[in-house]
């Protein structure tokens, strides 16, 4: 019998690591590795599953017809333009899947989101990785890169694990120089943790080739149901929804969405209290003597003397139960990624990554 082998690209794939999130021999450990948001889901959203429970027996419907109203209504947006998906990552994977393959080329910063590449490889695209600019996007660079080959453009604004942004000019910019046959794909995670920004809607609702992805995981605490969505032209959506499972979403993930993205007094609060805290802890690391950049989502970049340095202190914060995350596979060997908790917990970590710079080991 002759070796089976997989298709081109996917041995070349390095298994995405998620955050940490227990420590060995400790207990009571605060988590701050994976950006959830630390009131977890909306009480509306605990409730409507509740309400749901009792069906599970039934398959989920196939349209998302109401989310996708929801979505509309909040957003101001078309909902036959909406596409709803396991997470924003399965809509980046569907993008990849219909619009690259091999020869095709797929563009991504160099500290942009783990699953770009990996999507890319699934499909048996080249992923291309183009600089960032003292760890902000570099709209010249990734002009600089693009070619005849490139199908897709990933833009994380703001982007993780940086937390950095860009304004709508540069973004429109980049969108109007790139090739023809390119699909500029505005990756939205942290876009409702700055006030007054539409993640790129706009820019779609006037071009026929940017999409824009959001996720439920963030801002509204729904990680564990996994529901994203995207909104692109209606060309596009009608493809990606040819291959989009029929049962994509369960029951379950679809009430809480819903009643979570119609829970604005929830919303305001979560997005209120993160740039309060964000704020303060990236003030109280700075007082430590460790920068961050400014972040527009929901966690800081802490930035250390070198990886050693950056290790150490990890491994001091595991014995304090605090579990954030290293982000050397982003390239930023010499930072940790913060995710912005509770008070009680933005002021543990800021408490115990003064003492580490003050010599405790």
């Amino acid at each position: 019998m002759g070796e089976i082998k997989p298709q081109p690209g996917i041995m070349e794939i390095e298994l995405y690591q998620g955050g940490k999130s227990a420590v060995e021999g400790v207990t009571n450990v605060v988590k701050l590795s994976s950006n959830e948001n630390p009131f977890g889901p909306s009480p509306a959203a605990q409730e409507a599953v509740r309400r749901v429970l009792h069906e599970m027996h039934r398959y989920p419907v196939t349209d998302h017809a109401a989310l996708r109203h929801a979505i509309a209504e909040v957003h101001g947006l078309d909902a036959r333009r909406i596409i709803c998906g396991v997470g924003s990552d399965e809509i980046i994977h569907f993008l990849c899947q219909a619009y690259a393959g091999p020869g095709d080329e797929v563009i991504h910063t160099e500290h942009g989101f783990g699953m770009y590449k990996i999507s890319a490889r699934a499909a048996g695209a080249t992923p291309v990785e183009v600089p960032e600019k003292e760890r902000v996007t570099d709209i010249d660079a990734i002009l600089a890169a693009a070619t005849e080959r490139t199908r897709l453009v990933f833009l994380a604004n703001p982007n993780n694990p940086t937390g950095t942004m860009i304004g709508l000019a540069e973004i429109e910019r980049l969108a109007e120089e790139l090739p023809d046959g390119a699909i500029l794909v505005l990756d939205g995670a942290y876009a409702e943790f700055v006030e007054g920004y539409d993640g790129g809607a706009a820019l779609v609702e006037t071009r026929g080739d940017v999409v824009m992805t959001r996720t439920f995981s963030k801002l509204y605490g729904l990680g564990g149901m996994r529901v994203g969505w995207g909104y692109g032209p209606q060309q596009i959506i009608d493809v990606l929804n040819r291959i989009r499972g029929p049962f994509n979403l369960s029951a379950p993930a679809l009430a809480a969405a819903e009643a979570s993205i119609r829970d604005s007094e929830f919303v305001e609060k979560c997005r209120s209290e993160n740039a309060r805290l964000r704020t303060w802890l990236a003030e109280a690391l700075m007082e430590h003597g460790v920068p961050s950049d400014t972040s527009c989502a929901n966690f800081i970049l802490a930035r250390f003397a070198d990886a050693e340095e950056a290790e150490a202190c990890d491994l001091y914060l595991q014995k304090q139960g605090l579990i954030v995350r290293r982000v050397g596979t982003y390239k930023l060997p010499a930072a940790l990624r913060i995710s912005i908790g509770d008070e009680a917990s933005c002021r543990r970590v800021a408490h115990a990554v003064g003492l580490f710079k003050a010599g405790a080991r």
